[in-house]
């Protein structure tokens, strides 16, 4: 009976740390934090970070898959939805939400951006963001092909698309957190229907 116990209390664990690492990077910035800081913001002792992870690298690395995770774990697309709608859901979860109760979209994305500016130089950063993009870009080129197979999308290098529309939403990101630029998402979401999706569907050559 202990063990399903324990193993609950280890997952409310780590995620104390994790949203401790947030609000602590958050403040601090990803050079500068230490573990003190971290540990600062949680009521635990900080020797709890120590017992789970061995150090600073070894945290920020379950930190990141952690963030990847929620952001992956949290798009909700209708079981009957249409090609289309799905793309729509899965671009707006990338550029809008998923929204949490502490800290917005973009509170968490200045910190997700922030290690992703530091991964040139981490191979295994590097290799996690790879994966996460592989996957984003994947998940629409899954949509786009489901499309074409369906009638409903016209004919395309479905790789090729997917790629691009995964490339305009990570450079609006970077330019909301990097330039301040409030509007980039919204402007780019806008530019993915017109030039994109709009001309992808095969009603709109009738």
């Amino acid at each position: 009976m202990s063990e399903p116990s324990a193993e609950v209390d280890s997952k409310d664990t780590r995620e104390v740390i994790m949203e401790a690492t947030f609000r602590a990077l958050s403040k601090h910035g990803y050079k500068d934090l230490r573990v003190r800081d971290i540990g600062e913001e949680m009521e635990m002792s900080r020797q709890v970070i120590h017992y789970h992870f061995d150090g600073k690298y070894d945290l920020l690395s379950s930190f990141l898959e952690y963030i990847i995770e929620q952001y992956e774990g949290s798009v909700e697309v209708e079981e009957e939805a249409d090609p289309r709608s799905e793309l729509d859901a899965r671009i707006d979860q990338c550029l809008f939400g998923p929204e949490f109760d502490e800290f917005t979209h973009w509170d968490r994305m200045r910190v997700y951006h922030e290690l992703y500016a530091y991964a040139q130089n981490d191979d295994r950063h590097r290799e996690l963001f790879n994966s996460h993009y592989e996957r984003i870009r994947g998940s629409i080129v899954d949509v786009i092909e489901d499309g074409i197979e369906d009638g409903v999308f016209r004919e395309v290098d479905a790789e090729r698309m997917g790629q691009l529309i995964t490339d305009v939403i990570h450079a609006s990101r970077e330019r909301r957190i990097s330039l301040g630029h409030e509007d980039a998402p919204e402007e780019a979401r806008q530019a993915i229907d017109q030039f994109i999706l709009d001309s992808l569907e095969l009603s709109q050559h009738d």
